[in-house]
């Protein structure tokens, strides 16, 4: 095997991409640019009964929304490809046939009528069925029929399997975040490597695949730990050098309880998919984390910190700071619990990361869709920076700043009692004269303007500053007054106040 790093994400096109499996690929990504190597995507649609439609294309964009796009696969060939199983399948029975000529498989012609039997007789003794050396002999297979019964079988067209035969031993395997683990190969069954329609499990093409594309280092999902042993023994038996191997912790539900599921994001009102889904058989929409508002950045900072622990007080990080700072000895080997709020404190702090004229951008847009009219994007922008820090997704800003672009509609009734009593209409109407009086209609110039008059007047800032809030935004939100004045304009300004004192006063 090459000292180059090669790794691979190698999903099932059988349905949107969980956030784990996007995790899966991110912790890969990290791997391979943190060691200068290449990351590998296999789409394995060797089932293609569960095979989704625009399943595969969900995969790519998901990756690409994250910013972690793949070096070589489907629609980026390298030297090693193609990168679809189902393109590959030719290469696949050459390799079962190996093993059968090795003595590391045989042929089983069990019908499913037989093996239905025997797991209804397995259950009626309260066993569970399983099919390896203790009862391969009372099946019929190879190592039970002659060798031309076998090929009589065989070229008649008798249906048939190749299932391993794992050489019976305590098999000493080696887990980069699980470390050393012990296995009595007695335990395992005899997994059926090449089906009877002419195409292998998972298991042969998963091998034979990371072999023939020279993957350095298998990093996959807790749930592949049971096959682990199967895939070793594989190598074994082929007399290939293995990868390395690592298994990524679970991602638990909120609660630390069971597997993060579709149901679990449905109950508690967040998504688990990186992009929305829409089956294209039931028509159901799931919704994503894209269209739920978060950013790629927060995306990829969240699922770094599902079972990663940089070992230091640092949070938030790029992509390349994650890069430089991943390593599979920092990822934890017990589940990792997803937890929502977290979630959204990982965007709020993108959130406001952003440069105001991107994050200006997507409000500006967000306007539009709403038909407000909002000046230029320079305006908008502006307006993003006083409230952004405040705001934890694109629509939050229209919560936090809409009064920028409308005029409130509505006053906030208890704090409007509070601040407008008999004599405010009296104090607003001075308080416009002040203000078309003022030449300088910058913050600063309304703010000493009608601060001076309020001195002069020797009357309380509360009794001015109030009402003019609420005036101006329909309660006492937002950030300074006079930056709000200034921003919407002299006349605007007194236009709101008159509004106010009429419904108001």
């Amino acid at each position: 095997m090459s000292t180059d790093v090669r790794v691979r994400f190698a999903p099932s096109p059988t349905g949107p991409l969980h956030i784990g499996g996007l995790r899966t690929a991110l912790f890969n990504y990290l791997f391979a640019k943190k060691h200068n190597g290449t990351f590998i995507l296999r789409i394995e649609d060797t089932d293609q009964n569960r095979y989704v439609e625009g399943a595969e294309n969900y995969i790519v964009d998901a990756l690409n929304w994250c910013e972690i796009p793949f070096d070589e696969g489907p629609g980026k060939e390298g030297n090693y490809g193609p990168y679809r199983q189902s393109e590959r399948k030719h290469m696949y029975s050459a390799y079962a046939e190996e093993l059968v000529d090795k003595g590391a498989a045989y042929y089983a012609f069990d019908t499913t009528k037989e093996l239905a039997q025997a797991r209804t007789t397995a259950e009626a003794k309260k066993e569970t069925f399983i099919y390896n050396h203790n009862n391969r002999l009372t099946f019929t297979n190879s190592l039970t029929l002659k060798a031309d019964e076998v090929q009589k079988r065989i070229l008649q067209g008798d249906a048939y399997t190749i299932r391993f035969k794992p050489e019976l031993k305590t098999l000493d395997m080696f887990d980069e975040i699980r470390k050393g683990i012990e296995i009595d190969t007695s335990l395992l069954d005899d997994k059926v490597l090449f089906k009877s329609d002419g195409m292998p499990t998972y298991h042969l093409a998963n091998v034979v695949d990371d072999h023939l594309m020279k993957i350095s280092h298998v990093i996959r999902g807790e749930e592949w730990l049971p096959s682990m042993a199967l895939h070793v023994l594989l190598y074994e038996s082929f007399d290939w050098e293995r990868p390395k191997f690592a298994h990524l912790p679970l991602i638990l539900k909120p609660t630390g309880k069971g597997k993060l599921s579709k149901r679990d994001g449905d109950k508690m009102g967040f998504s688990v998919f990186p992009l929305e889904w829409k089956d294209p058989t039931s028509g159901e929409i799931s919704t994503g984390f894209k269209e739920d508002g978060f950013l790629p950045e927060a995306m990829v900072n969240i699922l770094a910190f599902l079972g990663w622990n940089p070992g230091s007080d640092q949070e938030i990080f790029s992509v390349q700071e994650l890069i430089t700072a991943f390593s599979l000895e920092k990822v934890n080997s017990s589940g990792a619990k997803y937890d929502p709020e977290k979630a959204k404190w990982f965007q709020q702090q993108w959130f406001v990361h952003q440069d105001n004229a991107v994050a200006g951008a997507a409000f500006a847009k967000a306007l539009q869709e709403k038909n407000i009219s909002y000046g230029s994007e320079d305006y908008v922008s502006i307006v993003t920076g006083m409230v952004k820090e405040r705001a934890v997704f694109t629509e939050d800003l229209f919560k936090l700043a809409g009064f920028f672009f409308e005029a409130p509609k509505t006053y906030d009734e208890k704090n409007a009692k509070k601040a407008w009593n008999e004599a405010t209409n009296e104090i607003m109407s001075n308080v416009i004269k002040v203000i078309k009086a003022t030449e300088d209609d910058s913050a600063a110039g309304l703010s000493a303007a009608i601060k001076g008059w309020i001195t002069s007047e020797d009357m309380s800032f509360g009794k001015v500053m109030m009402p003019l809030r609420i005036a101006l935004v329909g309660s006492l939100m937002g950030p300074d007054v006079f930056e709000i004045a200034s921003m919407v304009g002299k006349n605007e300004t007194v236009n709101r106040i008159e509004t106010a004192m009429q419904k108001l006063g």
